[in-house]
């Protein structure tokens, strides 16, 4: 596990959204995310069921998002579970890095089936990105995505990062994207 320092904040609240620490409520949407084969597609496929809820059952639901960086997008209103976000170390051992070290911040993000092409994963990459650098020096973020996941490409171009490399991993090409941190403050 890095010692590199990432987002700290346990809230972090946007126009329509807040991204929050799972909870108990969480465990049914949590199961959806983990097992459902469009949402997978480009993340390795789905996982068995009966894994997920077994890990789940062991760990609790507050395990999923434990992690500092880590979070549940939550509607604001309702507060039902939209997808996940985590922007995270890349450990250095991976392939796909901008910096000689490695172990850049890692923004990732997936969202249920419903809330696709709403604007949600726009909005809380921007608001983590954002409480980010408020809180951390300016650096590197990198976006890895498989190079087929045409979507995920154009909204990590929205988001403002740009494609800076190519490489192979878990069977497929990936594409990494890299953004500066101070991009994304006030």
């Amino acid at each position: 596990m890095s010692r590199l320092p990432t987002l700290s904040a346990t809230e972090i609240r946007a126009e329509r959204l807040l991204l929050r620490k799972a909870h108990d409520g969480d465990r049914d949407g949590l199961v959806e995310l983990m097992t459902d084969p469009e949402v997978r597609e480009h993340l390795g496929g789905p996982r068995p069921r009966d894994d997920v809820e077994r890990f789940l059952d062991a760990a609790g639901t507050a395990a999923a998002t434990a992690a500092p960086g880590g979070y549940v997008i939550a509607d604001l209103v309702t507060d039902r579970l939209l997808g996940t976000l985590a922007l995270e170390r890349r450990a250095a051992d991976r392939p796909g890095h901008v910096t000689g070290d490695g172990e850049e911040l890692e923004l990732s993000y997936v969202l249920r089936r419903p809330a696709w092409g709403s604007g949600f994963a726009h909005e809380a990459a921007t608001a983590a990105l954002r409480a980010a650098a408020s809180e951390l020096p300016d650096q590197p973020v990198v976006i890895v995505t498989r190079t087929a996941h045409e979507r995920s490409l154009r909204l990590a171009a929205r988001l403002g990062f740009r494609p800076v490399a190519a490489f192979e991993e878990f069977g497929a090409e990936q594409t990494l994207c890299a953004a500066r941190l101070s991009w994304f403050q006030g």
